[in-house]
């Protein structure tokens, strides 16, 4: 198992939640991302590693890698790479297992079945058995991480969970097009009407009580409309930890491998 090479296109959280479950299950992993990650959820997020160099979610390292020398050297030292490549070149060099996309873009990104063995998209806007081998299932509620071997994940909802009340309202979205000036940031408790943020001197406050769960870098350009933030009405949140949805989508990935390892998947 320690030989199967899993690459993953996306950093954000839900695709760390992703590569820190293989990881600690003992694949080798990959990330790929784009060279300006718009994360909202970075404390949780491998993504982070292209903004710092290095990051960790939970005792686990990543780091932004240049080439397959430091791939290999960063897999070597335990550390996940991080390597800036949204186009997947990377798999022209290095010959990977599986491919796994969790971008959670909800439309085809590029995601080809032939670009492994096993390839496994997550969420919306991709077809079992057409893009990738397995779909899986990612709205909230009872097919959450359900494997779909044909078909496609339940469409876009364009809504957030209901949370205590709250969906659309949760997410903090950017006023116009310029650059993110922080007030406050990840973890800050804040009050109906607390100003949050700005972009270009508009703006964006929060519109309950709760808990600053995830926002976009400090000094990020942005253009109207961006999700850059988030507000949980949680107020004993962990902003801190891979979420529970994360941790659910990567054992549904996890299971998806040991079934194709073991023969049970019926994919050659």
């Amino acid at each position: 198992m320690t030989e199967t090479i899993v690459v993953i296109r996306g950093a954000g959280d839900l695709a760390t939640g992703v590569a820190h479950r293989l990881h600690r299950s003992g694949f080798k992993v990959l990330l790929l991302e784009v060279a300006q990650p718009l994360v909202v959820r970075r404390t949780v997020s491998f993504a982070q590693a292209v903004i710092d160099g290095e990051t960790a979610v939970e005792d686990v390292r990543a780091r932004k890698v240049a080439g397959i020398d430091e791939i290999k050297k960063a897999w070597q030292q335990a550390v996940i790479p991080v390597l800036v490549d949204p186009g997947a070149n990377i798999l022209k060099e290095l010959k990977a297992d599986v491919v796994v996309d969790a971008t959670l873009a909800k439309r085809d990104t590029g995601m080809r079945r032939d670009m492994a063995p096993l390839t496994i998209a997550l969420g919306p806007g991709f077809e079992a058995g057409k893009q990738a081998h397995v779909v899986i299932e990612t709205n909230r509620g009872h097919d959450m991480g359900r494997l779909i071997f044909k078909g496609a994940a339940e469409p876009d909802t364009g809504t957030p969970g209901l949370v205590k009340g709250y969906a659309a309202e949760r997410v903090l979205r950017s006023p116009c097009a310029g650059a993110v000036k922080h007030v406050v940031d990840i973890g800050a408790r804040v009050k109906k009407g607390d100003r949050i943020c700005s972009v270009e001197d508009k703006p964006v406050l929060a519109q309950f009580d709760g808990v600053v769960r995830g926002l976009i870098m400090n000094g990020r350009e942005v253009p109207q409309g961006l999700k850059i933030g988030d507000v949980d009405p949680r107020i004993d949140t962990n902003c801190y930890t891979i979420s529970d949805k994360a941790r659910a989508l990567g054992g549904s990935v996890l299971e998806s491998i040991l079934m194709w390892k073991s023969g049970a998947l019926g994919v050659c």
